[in-house]
């Protein structure tokens, strides 16, 4: 366990130049007393880590030393290929880059874990857009994808519903999500997201911006993603379920708290197994849709339309399987 740490602690510093005892606490999960030991048994073993002093003082290496990557295990080792797989980094154009460090990682291996890419390729194959989508990636995602790295404005053009609009956009990532490409980005002082699909025409200039670095990606991804799913389901409608109904719904409703918000508040079972619940759901068209895939495990309560929409389904097909 220590012996692992002590390679994080020094990879680190590597990686970053300079890091203050709490910061790397912060990162390695432990004390700064723990920290300072671990230091020193870094200099006692001959490695170059010394500290500055002073309000801007930290610990770093010696200018230059760099360490091989000898620690690594062999479940490290065939981890790391696996980020290397063919898909995203492919879409953004990044293929070529990560072959190349593929090769770096892979010189700098000792010989006995040299079979680690292939024993990953072997074994895990990442197919990521759904079935009966096009495999192909936006046209401008590669584009979008420079612009993130270099961090220069970018002149979106974007379709919104039958209109096409421009905005002045700094772009800070891009995020996959169910096949589909997102931009992230900063318009003014509001964060927003395109779906990369939609982009018409990208224009990159030579105008970069200062990122914020405390911006934090998937935190802003995860907030506005419960959110989106949150603000769609709009309306609620009652129901009753039987015991299969109930068990169908996990695979009906497209957000997963929805499921379990269900079940929490449902009712007692009652002779029949049957429970009474509300579901939240997008509008009452859609609540028909989705729920007249259960045929009868599932009866509606209310609102009164929707009932009315059900019973017409069930004369309908009592006349057609009559």
């Amino acid at each position: 366990m220590r012996a692992s740490r002590l390679i994080s602690l020094l990879l680190l510093l590597q990686a970053r130049g300079s890091m203050t005892a709490s910061e790397l606490a912060r990162e390695l999960e432990v004390s700064e007393r723990t920290v300072y030991r671990d230091v020193l048994a870094l200099s006692e073993a001959g490695v170059p880590v010394y500290a500055d002093r002073g309000r801007a003082g930290g610990y770093r290496l010696l200018g230059g030393y760099r360490t091989r990557l000898t620690g690594l295990t062999r479940d490290e080792a065939e981890a790391l290929f696996l980020a290397g797989l063919p898909g995203p980094a492919g879409d953004m154009g990044l293929a070529d880059a990560v072959a190349a460090a593929e090769l770096k990682v892979l010189a700098a291996l000792p010989p006995a874990l040299r079979d680690a890419p292939a024993r990953a390729g072997q074994r895990f194959h990442l197919d990521v857009p759904g079935w009966f989508r096009e495999t192909g990636p936006p046209p401008w995602l590669a584009e979008l994808a420079r612009a993130v790295w270099r961090d220069r404005v970018v002149r979106l053009r974007y379709r919104r519903g039958d209109r096409e609009v421009t905005r002045r956009v700094q772009p800070y990532g891009l995020v996959l999500k169910s096949a589909v490409w997102y931009l992230v980005g900063r318009v003014g002082d509001d964060a927003r997201t395109y779906r990369v699909d939609r982009v018409s025409g990208v224009e990159v200039g030579e105008e970069s911006f200062d990122r914020d670095e405390d911006f934090d990606l998937a935190g802003y991804w995860r907030e506005q993603a419960g959110s989106f799913l949150r603000t769609m389901l709009r309306a609620e409608v009652g129901v009753r379920f039987s015991p299969a109904g109930l068990r169908q719904l996990r695979h009906l409703v497209d957000a997963p708290f929805v499921y379990d918000e269900v079940v929490a508040a449902a009712t007692q079972p009652d002779g029949q197994g049957w429970v009474a619940a509300r579901l939240p759901v997008e509008s009452v068209t859609v609540a028909y849709h989705q729920l007249l895939g259960l045929g009868p495990e599932v009866e509606v309560l209310d609102p009164p339309e929707l009932r009315e929409m059900f019973a017409e389904a069930a004369d309908r097909f009592g006349a057609l399987y009559r």
